[in-house]
């Protein structure tokens, strides 16, 4: 399979290797970053052989890849050029791109735009990655279809940020004032967590349940001693990371809750609780590590995406199960919309 890459930053990098070591062939790669631009993108990735394609500016170097790995934003106004101008070469887009993973809630004409703009070109777009499009939304949808009657489905994800890259620590605001990061998030300066109410929101199209409000908010965590690790320091009263959430409700009920920890010491663990009506199950990892995870998770589906068809794509549209969530608990032949 012939691929490119429409952002060589190290989420990008990340995904050109894992799709070379399963044997894909590199086509073109798209960057604006001056200190590769030109560059053999062997070279880029540190290998030891070139592989005769130089990063470019130009989308139409992308030409004659089967699919190209989108990884440069986490918001879709941002980023919807971009991947409109791959769909327009005719190849398919795996984008890591947050919002894109259920568009339909931020972005409801853009999705639409992008849906019928794929339609015509006769290839398709899917948003995904390890959160959103794993941990919290198609994990849980899994879990879940194997219980009849679902009565609510809350997930955990909780990551130590002193072993994520510099950009993750940046982005929650590790190390600075907990009122600045506070505002910071506020105004969009700081991004922390992107995609609580897009997980949310996959785990109910999935389940075939309309949602009648969503929530999601997020907040820095202020250390309350000095705290180290992984050789990342915080000193006492600063912020080490940022803790948030997404809930689902229906008939004023929280139906679905997505929760992500991210700061200096965390535990490292997934955990999704799915009650039934009869009994609850627990599901718990010892960690994911979510850049690996990432570039796990888009470059498996490269080869399976086609099948699906043409169109905007979310990760609910791929799943073959269905979980079945009561709503109303009190009244058994009650069921939802």
């Amino acid at each position: 399979m012939n691929f490119g890459v429409y952002g060589f930053g190290s989420i990008g990098r990340l995904i050109a290797r894992v799709a070379l070591e399963r044997g894909f062939s590199l086509v073109g790669v798209v960057d604006i970053d001056p200190r590769i631009v030109g560059r053999d993108a062997g070279e880029v990735l540190g290998l030891e052989e070139k592989l005769g394609v130089n990063v470019s500016r130009d989308v139409s170097s992308l030409r004659g890849s089967d699919v190209v790995f989108h990884a440069t934003g986490s918001y879709l106004d941002r980023v919807y050029k971009q991947v409109l101008d791959v769909v327009d070469i005719g190849s398919d887009v795996i984008s890591t791109c947050e919002t894109l993973a259920y568009p339909y809630y931020r972005y409801p004409v853009l999705a639409r735009l992008l849906d019928e703009r794929a339609r015509l070109r006769n290839v398709a777009i899917l948003g995904t990655g390890i959160n959103p499009g794993f941990l919290l939304d198609t994990l849980l949808v899994t879990l879940s279809s194997s219980i009849p009657v679902v009565k609510s489905i809350r997930a955990v994800r909780s990551l130590d940020a002193a072993k994520r890259r510099e950009p993750f620590r940046k982005k929650i605001g590790v190390g600075e004032s907990p009122e600045v990061v506070e505002a910071k998030l506020r105004s969009g300066e700081l991004t922390g967590h992107v995609g609580y109410a897009e997980s949310v929101l996959l785990v109910a199209d999935a389940s075939g349940l309309n949602l009648e409000r969503v929530v999601e908010d997020q907040h820095p965590v202020v250390a309350e001693d000095d705290v180290e690790s992984n050789d990342v320091k915080v000193r006492k009263g600063y912020n080490k990371g940022i803790i948030g959430y997404g809930s689902g409700y229906v008939g004023g009920r929280e139906v679905i809750r997505v929760e992500f920890k991210a700061y200096v010491g965390a535990p490292e663990y997934e955990e999704v609780v799915i009650e039934g009506l009869n009994h609850i199950i627990t599901w718990r990892s010892s960690g994911t590590p979510g850049d690996s995870g990432t570039a796990a998770i888009v470059v498996s589906l490269a080869e399976k995406i086609k099948g699906y068809g043409p169109g905007l794509l979310t990760m609910a549209d791929l799943l073959p199960f269905k979980p079945f969530i009561k709503y109303d608990i009190n009244n058994p032949l009650r069921t939802p919309p």
